[in-house]
């Protein structure tokens, strides 16, 4: 692996960090009265990805899962909620509209992504035995 590899994934890492970061605590600090269910589960799961992409800024390596679940999660929603409303003429003024441009980022990750790495570590690599 080359060392604009690295680089390359803790910029990723560094702007989940701050960008993400900036957003979700902001909005923790700030929140005032009782929380709703699904709006305190997804802030306690981004904050989390901030926290976890901090540590991707040390080990970018050991950190890449993170990395993989947002390729996964983003894409997923692009395939499945955003391009059949675009086909449909019905993203433009929805909605989901700016959901679909800010997930759209996530080209950033699958370009910085290693992906014989990821491959030759996650893929083919022969698990070992667990230990009991």
């Amino acid at each position: 692996m080359h060392r604009i590899n690295i680089y390359a994934l803790r910029t990723v890492y560094a702007l989940m960090f701050f960008m993400l970061g900036q957003t979700v605590w902001t909005h923790i600090f700030t929140h005032q009265g009782p929380w709703e269910s699904d709006n305190a589960m997804a802030s306690s799961v981004w904050a989390a990805f901030s926290v976890l992409a901090g540590l991707g800024i040390v080990r970018p390596l050991k950190m890449l899962p993170i990395l993989l679940l947002e390729i996964v999660y983003k894409g997923l929603w692009l395939l499945l909620v955003a391009y059949p409303l675009w086909r449909q003429g019905q993203l433009a003024g929805s909605a989901f509209e700016y959901q679909s441009a800010v997930f759209a980022g996530v080209l950033l990750p699958i370009l910085a992504m290693p992906w014989r790495y990821v491959l030759s570590q996650y893929v083919y690599r022969t698990p070992r035995p667990a230990l009991l």
